[in-house]
């Protein structure tokens, strides 16, 4: 196999958990706005661990893009 090749099919594997990224953003944002609608009055007390579930979860993302960028520009 040609180190080309190798690399893009690294580079490709390395930028999964992007697609993993956007699921787990849909799903925090879509179950916090569920119960937020449900019970409003306890929205607030639940938004700030809500933002640290996005920051978690879009680092993951950042992550596996800065490591398939890596992978194909090294």
């Amino acid at each position: 196999m040609d180190v080309e090749a190798a690399k893009m099919i690294g580079a490709g594997i390395a930028a999964l958990p992007l697609a993993g990224a956007g699921v787990g953003l849909g799903l925090i944002f879509g179950n916090f706005l569920a119960g937020a609608f449900r019970n409003p009055s306890a929205a607030s007390a639940n938004q700030g661990t809500m933002f640290l579930a996005f920051a978690l979860t879009e680092f993951t993302g950042i992550l596996g893009f800065v490591i398939a960028m890596i992978i194909l520009f090294s």
